[in-house]
Parts: structure tokens; C-alpha cells; sequence
């Protein structure tokens, strides 16, 4: 790897998150097929571009992420996903795939009157900055990335197929006990079968342990889905099973394959050493040979965005690159 930052300590007291600001603007965008995407903006009108997406698929975005950056140089545009947060409606799979949330992202990039945007975004927000970004590269002036998924079968296989239950057999054993033993060759389509039950009251039973699995291992720290609401479940673990049944929409190995169309973009990784979600070998195959990528692997951490070594370090690259961006003129 060229450009291989490594093991990246630190005091996680540096990178302090910025104060939490209120947005700015606030709307509702038609994109059309009967989907409507809330937007927000907060920061400087002015200031640099961060688009940022977040994971899931179906997760939906908190006020948390707008404290990545500084309000007196960035631009912050969150959004809501296709069915999820405060867009509508709520867990609609139909017309929601990869390629409806690249064309919102665009539609949003142009009716916003956005020229270029960093592309911000973890866990599935990876996966959809780099699909955005080789869609259209013009677009783009950096991407930051944590805790990279890349959508392939090898991924999906890891943490539903038994990969990351050697680690935690107990857990694993929860996620199975809902499902008959005949069915547990596939849990993605087991569970499939009943999140798509058209009972709605079945649909949340098996929605909650469908998001206790992940929660449960995101942190470092082990913490389960706690009190999740239930419509917050429902959604949640229909869109991302709908996006994970069909191969997260995209070609295997797709967004490797594509990545010399953005090979020219700074690239800045940040993966948590111990990330049992999203395992750190995605991440090293993404930056390796990609002279433009800088990889920050981060010592005593999994993979949620909140781990305050991970926090951090997103902190320090966005600050890094709003210093650089006045030095220069230059994002990067």
C-alpha cells in the first residue's frame, strides 16, 4: 500500500466534536416513485460541502453527525435514506434501491446548487459514497470512510453465516432461536420471509432480534438494541434485509472493480482495529494500491461511529482537511 497511515494512536480527548448546531434549512424533497427524503443543512451556507450518509441501509440520520464538523467552515447536508427516518414512507422497500439513492443523492446535490462535496459516511454510508462517487466523479472532491462495507457475498457471509459467531456463540445463538433449524442454511432469506409477512405484529418479532444481532456487536464495548422502538425495528430491518437479499444492489466485487474511476479523489479510511461488523480486510483491500488513500486503523475499537477512538479520528481528519483547505485553497 502506498500511502498506509497505520495503527493510529492518540489521546481520544483530541478531535473533539464541535458543539452541536441547529440546521439552517430543513425540507422535504420529491424524488419521485412516491418517495419523499427529508434534508437538512446546517454550518456555514457558504462553507465547504459535506454530504454525509449514513449506514443501515435504514438507519437514518442523528443530530450527533452534524458535530464532525466545524459549523464555521463546513457545509453539512444530512439526509434521510429512502423509508427511513424522516422521509416517507417509512420501511417502503419498493423503488429503494442503490442506483434510486444515487439519483437522490444527485437530485439533492443539484437542487441544493452544490457544485463538488466530500462525501462523509460509515458502515452501508461507505458503500453508497463510493457507488456515488463512480457514478459521478465530477461531483466529488474527497471521500471520508469508516468502517468500510463493500456489499460483497464474502461480507454478508462473515456476519450472517456464522463468520463473527465464533466470537460471540451466545449472541449467535439469539439471532438463531427465532428461526427453525431448517431454514438456518440462509438467515438472510429465513428472516426475509417473515419481515415481509405482511403482518405487521410478526414483522416487529422478528425485526428486534434482527437489530439486537448487529447492535450487539457494533461497539467495542458489547451493548444489545436496548428499548429500540419497534417502528424504529421494523423499518430498520426491513430495508437493510431488503438491500442484503439482493446482493446490496450491486455487481460482486462492483465497487473494487469501478475503483479506478475515483483513484484521482483523496480517500481517507478511518476502521476500527477490532470492527466485528465490518472486519478491517475491507478496508485494507479498498486502499491498497489506491495512491490517494490514506488508511487509519484504530487501535482498542469496533465499529460504531460513536467509539470514541473512531469519533476522534473523524474529527481530526475533517479539521485536517479544513486546515489544508485554508493553506491552500485546496480541499486536498
Amino acid at each position: 500500500m502506498d500511502r498506509l497511515a497505520g495503527q493510529i494512536g492518540g489521546n481520544p480527548s483530541q478531535g473533539k466534536l464541535h458543539p452541536m448546531v441547529e440546521p439552517f434549512d430543513q425540507r422535504q424533497i420529491d424524488v419521485g416513485d412516491g418517495h419523499i427524503i427529508h434534508v437538512e443543512q446546517s454550518g456555514h451556507p457558504e462553507g465547504v460541502p459535506v454530504i454525509v450518509l449514513h449506514g443501515g441501509p435504514g438507519g437514518g440520520c442523528s443530530p450527533y453527525m452534524r458535530r464532525f464538523f466545524d459549523p464555521k467552515h463546513y457545509r453539512a447536508i444530512l439526509f434521510d435514506q429512502r423509508g427511513c427516518g424522516r422521509s416517507r414512507p417509512h420501511a417502503e422497500v419498493a423503488a429503494n434501491t442503490t442506483r434510486h439513492l444515487v439519483s437522490d443523492i444527485e437530485q439533492i446535490r443539484r437542487e441544493l446548487g452544490i457544485g463538488k462535496a466530500i462525501l462523509f459516511g460509515g458502515s452501508w454510508g461507505a458503500t453508497l459514497a463510493l457507488a456515488y462517487a463512480q457514478a459521478h466523479p465530477e461531483a466529488a472532491l474527497a471521500l471520508v470512510l469508516r468502517g468500510v462495507f463493500l456489499g460483497r457475498r464474502a461480507e454478508l457471509d462473515w456476519f450472517y453465516g456464522g463468520g463473527v459467531a465464533r466470537f460471540f456463540p451466545d449472541r449467535w445463538a439469539d439471532f438463531l432461536k427465532p428461526i427453525p433449524v431448517a431454514e438456518r442454511d440462509d438467515l438472510i432469506m429465513a428472516y426475509h420471509s417473515r419481515l415481509f409477512s405482511n403482518d405487521r405484529g410478526q414483522e416487529i418479532r422478528y425485526s428486534l432480534p434482527w437489530l439486537q444481532w448487529e447492535n450487539s456487536l457494533a461497539g467495542l464495548e458489547i451493548s444489545g438494541a436496548g428499548h429500540a422502538p419497534p417502528d424504529y425495528a421494523r423499518t430498520f430491518a426491513r430495508l437493510e434485509n431488503h438491500y442484503f437479499a439482493h446482493g446490496c444492489f450491486l455487481d460482486e466485487g462492483q465497487l473494487l472493480r469501478d475503483r479506478h474511476l475515483i483513484e484521482h479523489l483523496p480517500a481517507f479510511i478511518v476502521q476500527g482495529r477490532y470492527d466485528m461488523v465490518c472486519p478491517p480486510q475491507t478496508a485494507w483491500e479498498l486502499a491498497e494500491g489506491w495512491e490517494n488513500a490514506e488508511l487509519r486503523i484504530v487501535p482498542a475499537s469496533g465499529h460504531a461511529l460513536s467509539e470514541p477512538r473512531i469519533a476522534a479520528e473523524l474529527v481530526r481528519v475533517m479539521d485536517g482537511l479544513r486546515d489544508a483547505t485554508r493553506r491552500s485553497g485546496r480541499v486536498a
